[in-house]
């Protein structure tokens, strides 16, 4: 378990980190969210030792990653945003350079080169040189330096960056995988990219985490509500009665024909109605033909609490024990 407490960073008299704590659990996926910067990237940085924090602790399964800097570089794989190569080297190079440097067993170095090659997709690539590639293959070649050694904990900073679609899909897999037995941290600005991998979502915004919660309860930190589409068969329906016993639900548009009837309700975030919906439908012999709930984005949440968080004096409360 990676666990930061009372994380701070300083540059000068800007304040980049500003006091976080939060710990993420071996083998998950949790993204690390925040608009340009927010202190993503200086947290990230901090969290693998390429900076050393203001104040506060950075700690994995108890022990200090500055204790023994050797041993907690050991134990993670890191890919930065901007990914530093050596242009004149070969691919093939690259990466005997880096199990070196690792101190790498020939023979683990041998069965991880072929696990990196066939996954990351850079057979093809493993005669140029660094300089020929195109950003697509270099994101790659990063990816097979930061997962060569077989570490427990991933820390991936926009992995996917310069990918065509194709390629994107086969690293999110990859990644996908990895999770299945890594602890995966992952900074995107993909929103889609974030929803499809991620159990869990930290957003850090002016050096503050602002949300640290599942990713499908994020939208309950607007206070907003949520729009239900719900589409009934059936003779004589009247949906008047169970409006009447739920003041709280609001009707947005109804469409009603002989046997078919539509309604778009508007719903407080924190209220779950489609038990109390099923049961009033078959009290009166209907059928459930359709029950839809519209989700916000994630980009939309994103933006909403980012800039709702920028905000004087303005900060989202998370959902209460209620809502939950």
């Amino acid at each position: 378990m990676i666990q930061i407490k009372n994380l701070s960073r300083s540059f000068g008299t800007l304040r980049a980190v500003d006091d976080i704590s939060f710990c993420v659990q071996n083998g998950s996926i949790t993204g690390f969210l925040g608009p340009n910067g927010a202190g993503k990237t200086t947290t990230l940085r901090m969290m693998v030792g390429y900076l050393r924090p203001s104040g506060g602790s950075i700690t994995i399964d108890d022990k200090s990653i500055h204790d023994d800097p050797i041993a907690a570089s050991a134990r993670i794989g890191y890919l930065p945003e901007h990914n530093p190569l050596y242009e004149e080297m070969y691919t093939y190079e690259i990466l005997k350079y880096v199990a070196e440097l690792r101190r790498m067993p020939q023979d683990k170095f041998l069965q991880r080169r072929e696990y990196v090659i066939a996954n990351c997709g850079i057979r093809q690539v493993l005669t140029q040189r660094i300089g020929t590639l195109s950003k697509g293959f270099r994101q790659r070649v990063g990816l097979a330096m930061a997962i060569l050694h077989d570490p427990e904990i991933l820390i991936l900073d926009e992995p996917t960056s310069g990918l065509d679609p194709n390629q994107i899909l086969e690293i999110r897999e990859l990644i996908r995988k990895l999770g299945e037995e890594k602890t995966v941290i992952l900074s995107s600005h993909i929103m889609q990219e974030v929803q499809a991998l991620c159990d869990r979502v930290i957003i850090i915004n002016q050096g503050r985490i602002i949300v640290d919660d599942e990713i499908g309860k994020l939208d309950e930190y607007l206070q907003d509500f949520r729009v239900m589409d719900l589409e009934l068969e059936g003779e004589n329906i009247d949906f008047s009665e169970f409006l009447s016993l739920h003041p709280e639900v609001e009707t947005i548009c109804m469409e009603q024909n002989d046997t078919l009837y539509k309604i778009r309700l508007k719903i407080p975030p924190q209220i779950d109605i489609r038990g109390d919906i099923s049961r009033f439908v078959a009290d009166n012999g209907w059928l459930i033909t359709s029950l839809f709930t519209r989700q916000k984005s994630l980009e939309e949440i994103f933006h909403n609490l980012t800039t709702q968080a920028s905000a004087p004096d303005s900060k989202p409360e998370p959902p209460t024990e209620e809502m939950q």
